[in-house]
């Protein structure tokens, strides 16, 4: 049978780093960190005190004041990357066929801050005060929910949450969807909006996030033999994917092809792979081998790379069980040694730094690597972006309860 193309037709951000993907990608290329001690509240009481925040985001450019107030800041977020994706794309939705057009926005945590918030209400000054708009600003399906209400989408609407593989998840059920004809257009990516005090004291209590509160800047360290942890990162990636046909016969111009998606799980551990990375190994080849392509034709990989001990060490190895002699001569980068860790937005944003470095054939560098680690030895870009010719790249995502995901992107000739 037939396989239907998808291709990436738009493509908005918000990044610790910039809120749009001109000003993201700019920052990026630069080897810019966006570590910071954070503002948004005192963490005095919490070991990790550091992070990199979104700055002047400004919602109401995005969405309806009235529907700001109602909407968790990690809604608010995927509606102003899903305008900026729509804007890009140039897709009236209005002259389209709508129940061919869908969301999937995924995110890991959805509104925890409002449920921090609603939390303290409720203890503080009893049930009748919590919001009426608590559960709707909270779940994790909203940002979803939100775009197909505000565009008339009235195809395939989910969220996807498998953690920090969320937004890339999203894309692999997106891309599938629109194979399978079930939709011609997906607005896709992930969202996430986790700096608040009880997600940041959580992930200090699991010793996931790194403690260099003294030197924020260079604590995501990726492949670095001093790493500790993550650094927590927020935001929005949303992708517009459509099929082939349809994008070409609106005229609409193509940013690149998703041609592989892999899925695997490690059924090994809550939060750590096994060292030998197979579970990534697995959906490395599951993705060339949907792609249909051998892994020479490979030549980037935008690593999941978070700076934990175990993590990187693990999908160094995955990518050695894959590529074999020829992984050395592979371009890796690890976009979290600038902008943190996005978690559920993570995949989506990583993708679209993917898909610049393609269309652009510049690749970012990954910043931080003072002491390299014996067991992280791959070309990993230190520093200084590089130019390169281009065809395909892979970009990795992997989140806590071992759910991988890797897409094989391939630049537009």
């Amino acid at each position: 049978m037939h396989k239907r193309r998808v291709v990436i037709t738009g493509m908005g951000v918000v990044t610790p780093l910039g809120n749009d993907v001109a000003c993201f990608w700019e920052k990026l290329v630069a080897g810019k960190s966006a570590g910071g001690i954070i503002t948004r509240f005192d963490a005095k009481d919490i070991p990790c005190k550091i992070a990199c925040e979104v700055k002047g985001f400004e919602p109401s450019l995005y969405m309806p004041p009235r529907e700001v107030s109602r909407n968790d800041l990690f809604v608010q977020y995927a509606a102003a990357a899903a305008k900026m994706a729509i804007e890009d794309a140039e897709i009236d939705f209005s002259k389209l066929d709508t129940t061919k057009a869908g969301a999937i926005v995924g995110s890991g945590i959805g509104g925890i801050g409002t449920f921090e918030v609603q939390e303290k209400r409720f203890l503080e000054r009893g049930a009748h005060r919590v919001s009426p708009f608590f559960i709707t600003m909270m779940i994790a399906d909203m940002a979803s929910g939100y775009l197909a209400i505000r565009y008339g989408l009235k195809g395939p609407n989910y969220s996807t949450t498998s953690a920090c593989a969320s937004g890339a998840h999203a894309i692999l059920d997106s891309t599938l969807l629109i194979r399978t004809g079930m939709a011609d257009v997906m607005l896709t990516g992930g969202t996430e909006a986790p700096i608040v005090p009880i997600s940041l004291a959580g992930f200090s209590a699991n010793r996931a996030v790194s403690f260099r509160n003294d030197e924020p800047e260079t604590a995501s360290r990726p492949f670095d033999a001093t790493r500790d942890g993550f650094v927590m990162g927020e935001g929005a990636g949303v992708l517009v994917l459509e099929e082939m046909e349809h994008a070409l016969n609106r005229g609409a111009k193509v940013h690149a092809e998703i041609v592989g998606v892999g899925a695997s799980a490690d059924a090994y551990h809550i939060t750590a792979p096994p060292e030998d990375g197979n579970g990534a190994a697995l959906a490395m080849q599951n993705a060339l081998n949907d792609a249909e392509i051998p892994p020479e034709e490979i030549q980037l990989i935008n690593a999941h790379a978070t700076s934990t001990p175990t993590g990187d060490i693990a999908e160094v190895n995955a990518i050695k069980a894959v590529f074999g002699k020829r992984a050395y001569d592979i371009f890796v980068t690890a976009n979290k040694s600038e902008m943190g860790h996005l978690l559920g937005a993570a995949g989506a944003v990583e993708s679209i730094a993917t898909i610049m470095s393609l269309k652009t054939g510049i690749i970012p560098p990954t910043i931080n690597i003072k002491h390299p680690d014996p067991k992280c030895d791959l070309n990993f870009v230190p520093d200084k972006a590089v130019k390169a010719e281009l065809n395909y790249a892979i970009s990795n995502s992997f989140g806590f309860g071992g759910h991988n995901i890797s897409l094989v992107f391939k630049k537009m000739q």
